[in-house]
């Protein structure tokens, strides 16, 4: 077995009580340390000596226990490396299971562990599936991500920070990054702004629960799409607003729907440029007729611009922002599907009044942004890195989408209509009527494919039933090879 380091060592409870001799009970807590797992089996235990000068006791004192817990097994030693648990522990009959084990006995012991309402409906909601399958949604080409460019741009950041950036920084992120993001936004959007209105977040979730706390109270109500991200749902249910779902058609949200609904709404999220996940781009009309009744009111737009860089074979859809003359838009985006999911780098463009509340209540949550991959990422769109990425990753995107319909048009025939928008990283495959499609997705995760049930993006009773599947992560072989088990898991579950 290997040796594991000392690291960090727990604190050893030592009682000055004279009826009980101080080498007995460092024996006793290292028996028991080692019996319920605290210490594993080939874990390095401190030197008698450094034990000794931490514990404040005779050197002795800590000698007499470790010689008692070697002749009893517990611990062997090493010449010249050190003492360890020995990685044949005795009394294994003793050793307590495993933390769950406590945890159910503390439970039942003390009663029921109560915890919020918004916390106990966020357990009954389907878990937002992760991982390397065929189809994972929000998965982008990993394989193509040109690594060796940002390895050597994060060593040149690595080699050069300096104590400033090891310091608190500012709670808006690095201003040469919000820099960079601007012009990017500005030449690739439309967007208007300037750096100081850029908020570095740590992705478009984090951007959607700020957004939420400072611009709600609870029981405000806030126009989320139907069907609409779950992500933004959830962001703002966490801040106790009053949902009033708006469906969406051809053009996008139904703005005289919600209107009618709810006129005096606070805040309207959306997804414009190309709508989650149905995949429809708001029209001109209803872009004008949402930015006038939102002046009108005194309201909010969220503009989420999921996956707007990604549109085959058009030209890309301006920014909602961009046409707002009062100042009634909060622009959120995100590197996290463009480049690789772990970046975790998104940002938000606030109305420059709105500055200081946003600051404060990100201050809240994590103070600020880290700085490393901030200047990564200034570098990598500076140099022109992101514009070739991207690119290339539109092509392959591109021929991703056509492989997909082909292998299930090929598969399961035209019963099964896909929805596509000629943009974006997944697509939609709704069901003939009758099917349960959280059934289908269930049983599809069994079989290793990952899937979305398009029925748990709607708040209301969902007129449709399908699989929201990404292609963004899988190559042609995966492809292939997934939508051939989820036809024979779509068979097998045929109503």
């Amino acid at each position: 077995m290997k040796r594991v380091s000392t690291g960090f060592f727990p604190p050893i409870p030592v009682d000055n009580d004279k009826s009980r001799p101080m080498y007995t009970q460092l024996y006793d807590w290292f028996r028991s340390a080692i019996n319920s797992g605290h210490l594993r089996p080939g874990q390095r235990i401190p030197s008698s000596r450094s034990l000794a000068l931490e514990l404040q006791v005779s050197r002795i004192t800590v000698l007499t226990a470790f010689d008692q817990l070697h002749a009893e097994g517990y611990l062997e030693s090493s010449v010249g490396s050190g003492t360890y648990v020995a990685r044949s522990i005795p009394d294994q009959a003793g050793k307590l299971t495993s933390v769950d084990a406590r945890c159910t006995s503390s439970a039942s012991q003390h009663g029921s562990r109560r915890i919020s309402r918004l916390g106990t409906k966020f357990l009954s909601d389907p878990a937002i599936p992760r991982g390397f399958r065929a189809f994972q949604v929000g998965l982008p080409a990993l394989d193509r991500f040109p690594k060796t460019i940002w390895s050597r741009l994060a060593i040149r950041h690595s080699r050069q920070t300096k104590k400033e950036l090891m310091a608190y920084g500012n709670p808006m992120g690095r201003l040469a990054c919000r820099e960079a993001i601007a012009e990017y936004l500005s030449a690739v959007r439309g967007v208007r702004c300037d750096p100081s209105q850029i908020m570095i977040v740590t992705g478009s979730q984090q951007a959607l629960d700020i957004a939420a706390r400072v611009l709600l109270d609870p029981g405000d109500p806030v126009w989320i799409e139907e069907p609409a991200y779950l992500g933004a749902v959830r962001a703002f249910a966490a801040a106790g607003a009053r949902l009033v779902p708006v469906p969406v058609d051809e053009e996008g949200l139904d703005v005289k729907r919600g209107i009618k609904r709810c006129p005096h709404a606070r805040v309207a999220v959306i997804t414009p440029s190309h709508q989650f996940p149905l995949g429809m781009t708001l029209s001109a009309s209803r872009r004008v007729l949402l930015l006038d009744w939102a002046t009108r009111h005194g309201s909010w737009i969220i503009e989420d611009d999921y996956d707007n860089e990604y549109r085959f074979g058009i030209r890309p859809i301006a920014s909602l922002q961009g046409l707002d003359k009062d100042d009634r838009v909060i622009y959120v985006g995100t590197f996290s599907k463009v480049l690789f999911p772990s970046l975790r780098i998104g940002y938000l463009i606030i109305p420059k009044d709105l500055i200081p509340a946003f600051t404060r209540v990100r201050e809240l949550s994590d103070i600020f942004p880290s700085p490393l991959h901030q200047g990564v990422l200034t570098d990598f769109i500076r140099e022109g890195h992101l514009d070739r990425h991207i690119r290339r990753m539109r092509m392959l995107y591109m021929e991703r989408h056509d492989i997909l319909v082909t292998e299930i048009q090929k598969r399961l025939g035209v019963s099964f209509e896909i929805l596509t928008a000629n943009a974006g990283t997944y697509l939609v495959m709704l069901f003939p009527a009758g099917w349960r499609d959280t059934i289908v997705a269930e049983k599809a995760a069994q079989a290793n494919i990952s899937s979305v049930a398009l029925s748990i993006c709607y708040q209301e009773e969902p007129d449709r039933q399908g699989l929201i599947l990404g292609y963004g992560g899988v190559d042609r072989k995966q492809i292939q090879d997934g939508v051939k088990r989820l036809a024979a898991v779509i068979q097998a579950t045929q109503p």
